[in-house]
């Protein structure tokens, strides 16, 4: 008999260009042995690839963060992955766009296609496999019967690891002219808003409800690098498992309004923060979601401690000083 095998796709729109993932991100930092400490901490795998410091989730062959030593902290670009069909429409699409395509950046071997958004930041896209969920991600919650204890005993505390890089929030001189320019070049979609403040942006095929995001500021440069866990649970045991190598100053544990998702953030030695987080709200490919924009006190958060004084400080702004 012969043997019926049926081959699964990773959700697309039919038709419509639009990137699929957010591959990932790239930062200058000062000093490597610095950042594989702050993320092999955070349960990141980390690993040596020549002059940089590559970013892994354990079980997961992707690679989410690249690290590369300078003199201060910068991000330098985001690589966002496309269906292999698509290079060529989007070769012409960018084109078609005004926007001039680039070398790829010293340094960086790439195949893509790359170019600058409107702060000047690089932005790759390249044909990858889809790396972003398609399903909602459901967080876990497991409560233990009568009788039995349900909490582990500190010495036997697991180590958490993220599963995989979920967004970016990115500083931007003007909110409205990157989500103008996300959308009508990457196909990305706005999810919400709240003024000229903030915004959220998620991919046509199926994604959270963002991928990237967008704050105001007066240069451009990484806010944060948001980082899926399986639970709340996970969220609470990674910011303890942070205080105890030393990185205690962050923020948590709370819940978002836009998005919904639990977090708790920890701040890296540059400024920026690297968050733990779980059960984000989803956005299926099939669903057009109806944008809105909303007041800053339905745009922050439902729950939670005072975010540190600092937490609006772009110290890559600082930097250029």
């Amino acid at each position: 008999m012969t043997q019926i095998k049926h081959q699964y796709q990773p959700n697309r729109r039919p038709g419509e260009l639009g990137v699929h993932s957010l591959n990932h991100f790239a930062l200058t930092v000062p000093d490597l042995s610095t950042a594989d400490q702050f993320y092999k901490s955070f349960g990141l795998d980390t690993r040596a690839a020549g002059d940089r410091l590559a970013l892994h989730t354990f079980g997961r062959q992707e690679q989410w963060g690249v690290l590369v030593e300078g003199s201060q902290k910068q991000l330098h670009h985001l690589s966002f992955g496309i269906f292999e069909d698509d290079v060529a429409l989007f070769k012409r699409h960018v084109e078609d766009c005004g926007v001039k395509l680039l070398d790829p950046p010293l340094g960086m071997e790439s195949n893509g296609l790359w170019f600058q958004d409107p702060d000047g930041m690089f932005i790759e896209l390249k044909a990858m496999p889809k790396s972003s969920p398609d399903e909602k991600q459901s967080a876990t919650f497991t409560s233990t019967p009568a009788g039995v204890p349900g909490a582990p005993k500190n010495s036997q505390r697991p180590n958490v690891s993220p599963t995989r890089l979920a967004h970016c929030l990115m500083f931007t001189r003007d909110v409205q002219a990157a989500i103008t320019f996300y959308h009508r070049v990457l196909g990305m979609r706005l999810s919400d808003r709240s003024g000229n403040d903030i915004a959220f942006m998620h991919g046509i095929h199926g994604s959270d409800h963002h991928m990237i995001a967008f704050a105001r500021s007066d240069a451009p440069g990484l806010h944060h690098c948001s980082w899926d866990v399986s639970g709340v649970n996970d969220i609470g045991m990674g910011a303890m498992q942070m205080a105890d190598k030393g990185y205690s100053k962050g923020w948590g544990l709370g819940r978002h309004v836009l998005g919904s998702n639990y977090f708790h953030y920890v701040q890296d030695p540059w400024g920026s923060y690297s968050e733990y987080s779980c059960d984000m709200d989803y956005i299926p490919v099939e669903q057009n979601w109806e944008a809105a924009d909303h007041e800053a006190e339905d745009s922050f958060y439902i729950w939670g401690p005072k975010p540190p004084e600092d937490w609006t400080v772009n110290y890559e702004a600082e930097n250029l000083r």
